[in-house]
């Protein structure tokens, strides 16, 4: 145990007696590399210092191993012993071994044929499973090969699709043969693009017949839009009767729910299956986004088609089949969107819709400034619309066109408006202006109770004379069918409160156009004294018939009775055709003082210096009073009682002044007292006249304060002055207050220095011995003068 260390320490010591670098044999003893060392050994030109340490290193190596076999060779010996031993038993076994190899390959021998026998039968049962295996998935895939073709040929392509794909997910890898491999992968694209052809042409046979279609989709659409209209308009027209019924004070209503009316509207039925089957086919195929592309931009060019104006027929004829084309369009589209599962969005629908809203309301603002009918424009409104009620339950944004409606509000009814000019005109143009003899009860309700012209609530004698010509229901006619146009252009557009729009129009009609033809007419010079009559007498019932005007207006709008019956809210025309009538008036009263003037215009046949009385009634009071005669008899069946007493008072006032300006005309020089005397008895004449007129005609029932004899007050009084026998009382305030306060003074000067009490002839002094007549010329002469010293 204590020799080890010894050596150890002898050879450590040795390693100093060799002469070896310590640190040279710790690299070698480490294993390191002694490349840097023999690099830097030849680099510093001492090569043999290193070649000497390596030899000691070696020799030092060397008595080691000398050493230690010194050690040991006891154990050698022993070891050597021992294998020998080993390698004399390993004989013995491999003898033994051979001897049992022998016999185990005689025994074997018949076994490893029949293992090989077997071993090929495996083989053989291994390739038969195999080719049976392989047998197997080309049979199925035959199978599928085949009901992919029968799908194909009888037009089912989903189930050849899902055929398709599992052929080429789940047996084209496994098909063990390479040729059917390749025929079916070269089959499938062609398949499938054989598939993805039919389909497209199914969807542009679709294309074309559900374009042909539109027309009528639409069609049906806004025949059921007016079919709900036309519902609508029966119940508020019934509830208008209602509300007539309660107006008229009926106690008992009767309420009705009509079942027909609440059955669901049909159903727009339109085929759309070759748009999911494509569809889906498509999604199928992993091509949706391009039929998606291909749908829209197909409909979308027919579209623009549809948007196209025809230019072989006008407008007013094509602009219904144009717009039902377009509303079936965008219904098909709307179920398109709705059910196709994503072929559309959102705001494909809403950019196509845009353009095509942009293209009508072009189209319409540009038609809308040709027409120049009325009519014409209230049947495109009317169609557009009910194509607006139609989209707006599809959720389409319909406010540009409704604005384009209503800015053709003012345009339809000035044309309106200017028809009725027309046919107002011509109605009065060819009026008789003779009282309107109704012989029928249903001429009667026609003309009279229609238009609440009538004066009492029973039911007059047949035949009815008619206070009004029959220009007046005619007028109320069109305005009744001016009031029903104009509701029916106003009522369906995007006003819902157009009362008053209907109201103002209605004063329009009735103020520029009734009551300016009718001014036209009183103050063209056309008319007679009869006809003037007969249309103040028009005018006073148009006036009546203006709140009924104000009803109609307010029921056709469904406004309350308690709206418009409240002050103010009348019409204007009501005032402006009271004026009117005054017109007339004046008008009626300007042509009977012409025509008085035309019978004063005899007197110039008075022989105002006659020497004796006249016997008679003069000729001119003659042909007055049967003109007034027959004017206040007529004025009488047609005026009522206050203009009959404004018309009688003005003629009999003209006929005064006239007597009165006789005697101050410039070439009545003189005059005398039988001269006088005439005229007095023409006066009484018409005197006489007056009171009995004022009697039988129910003026005096007015109890005004000046009746028809006073008008005549003045002639009177002058005649009265010029043959009374003192004359000069005239100049006695109280005497002239009672008896002459109509005369003026300077009209009373001048007629009297006219006035000679005897004829100027020779010895006419002679010939007058009477004292009284003296007394009165004298008398005269008085006045004169004092009246000359007044003046």
């Amino acid at each position: 145990m204590n020799a080890q260390p010894k050596r150890r320490t002898a050879a450590e010591n040795g390693e100093n007696g060799w002469g070896i670098d310590s640190g040279l044999s710790t690299l070698i003893g480490n294993g390191e590399d002694l490349g840097p060392i023999v690099r830097h050994a030849f680099e510093a030109g001492k090569p043999e210092a290193l070649m000497h340490q390596l030899r000691s290193i070696v020799k030092k190596k060397e008595v080691e191993i000398e050493e230690l076999c010194k050690l040991h060779y006891e154990d050698f010996i022993l070891a050597v012993d021992e294998l020998r031993g080993v390698l004399v038993d390993a004989d013995e076994l491999k003898g033994l071994l051979t001897n049992e190899n022998l016999r185990l390959q005689e025994v074997a021998s018949s076994l490893l044929l029949k293992l090989e026998e077997l071993l090929e039968l495996y083989s053989i049962k291994k390739n038969v499973t195999e080719a049976v295996r392989k047998l197997k998935v080309c049979v199925q895939v035959s199978i599928l090969c085949h009901k992919c073709n029968k799908h194909i040929s009888e037009g089912k392509f989903v189930p050849a699709l899902k055929i398709l794909d599992a052929l080429e997910k789940d047996f084209l890898l496994n098909v063990p043969l390479r040729t059917l491999r390749k025929v079916i992968e070269k089959q499938i694209p062609a398949i499938k693009a054989h598939i993805e052809k039919k389909v497209c042409s199914e969807f542009n046979e679709w294309l074309v017949q559900i374009r042909s279609m539109s027309r009528n989709i639409g069609q049906l659409a806004i025949g059921q839009a007016a079919s709900t209209r036309q519902r609508d308009e029966e119940m508020r027209a019934r509830q208008r009767e209602a509300e007539e019924q309660s107006r008229s004070g009926l106690a008992e209503c009767v309420y009705s729910l009509d079942i027909d009316q609440l059955d669901d509207e049909s159903v727009l039925e339109f085929n759309l299956t070759p748009v999911y089957r494509a569809h889906h086919i498509h999604t199928c195929l992993g091509v949706e986004d391009k039929f998606r592309e291909y749908y829209y931009k197909n409909r979308l060019m027919q579209l623009n088609l549809d948007l196209e104006i025809s230019t072989a027929q006008p407008f007013l004829e094509s602009h219904q089949p144009f717009f039902a084309q377009i509303a079936g369009f965008f219904i098909v589209e709307d179920r398109v969107l709705r059910t196709a599962g994503g072929l559309l969005s959102d705001s494909q629908v809403e950019t196509i819709w845009d353009m095509a809203l942009v293209n009508m309301t072009s189209i319409l603002e540009n038609q809308f400034t040709r027409v120049d009918n009325a009519s014409h424009l209230l049947l495109i409104k009317d169609f557009v619309t009910l194509l607006c009620s139609t989209l707006k339950h599809y959720g389409y944004r319909l406010t540009p066109l409704l604005e384009v409606l209503d800015s053709t509000r003012d345009k339809y009814h000035e044309l309106l408006l200017n028809e009725c000019r027309k046919q107002v005109t011509n109605i009065l143009a060819n009026d008789s202006y003779q009282q309107m003899v109704i012989r029928k009860e249903y001429e009667y309700k026609m003309n009279v109770v229609a238009f609440n012209l009538q004066t009492s609530d029973i039911m007059p004698a047949f035949p009815y004379v008619a206070s009004f010509s029959s220009s007046v229901p005619d007028i109320c006619r069109i305005v009744r069918s001016f009031i029903n146009d104009s509701v029916s252009y106003l009522s369906y557009g995007g006003h819902m409160n157009f009362y008053d729009a209907v109201k103002k129009y209605v004063d329009k009609l009735l103020i520029d156009v009734l009551n300016g033809i009718l001014l036209d007419l009183i103050h063209g010079g056309t008319l007679g004294a009869s006809q003037a009559m007969q249309t103040a007498a028009n005018i006073s019932v148009l006036e009546r018939a203006c709140d009924l005007f104000l009803w109609q207006v307010a029921q056709h709008c469904g406004v309350p009775v308690r709206l418009f019956d409240r002050p103010h809210a009348g019409l204007a025309a009501k005032s402006v055709l009271k004026d009117s009538q005054n017109a007339s008036y004046n008008a009626l009263l300007s042509l009977v003082n012409s025509k008085l003037d035309e019978f004063l215009l005899l007197m110039n046949n008075v022989n105002w210096i006659a020497d004796d009385p006249p016997q008679n009634v003069s000729e001119y009071m003659n042909e007055i009073s049967i003109y007034l005669d027959t004017l206040m008899s007529t004025a009488q069946q047609i005026l009522p009682l206050e203009a009959l007493y404004m018309l009688s008072i003005s003629a009999l006032s003209h006929v005064s002044d006239s007597i009165v300006a006789a005697f101050l005309n410039e070439n009545v020089k003189r005059f005398t007292a039988s001269a006088v005397m005439g005229i007095d008895n023409d006066l009484k004449l018409l005197e006489v006249f007056s009171e009995e007129r004022y009697e039988s005609t129910g003026l005096c029932d007015l109890n005004k304060s000046r009746s028809l004899k006073d008008c005549l007050v003045e002639p009177r009084q002058l005649i009265n002055l010029l043959l009374s026998n003192q004359p000069e009382n005239f100049m006695n305030p109280v005497i002239r207050e009672k008896h002459y306060g109509a005369l003026d003074y300077k009209k009373v000067a001048n007629i009297c220095e006219k006035f000679k009490d005897s004829p100027d002839r020779l010895f006419g002094s002679l010939s007058s011995r009477n004292t009284r007549p003296n007394a009165r010329k004298k008398s005269m002469d008085t006045l004169k003068k004092r009246l000359k010293d007044f003046n």
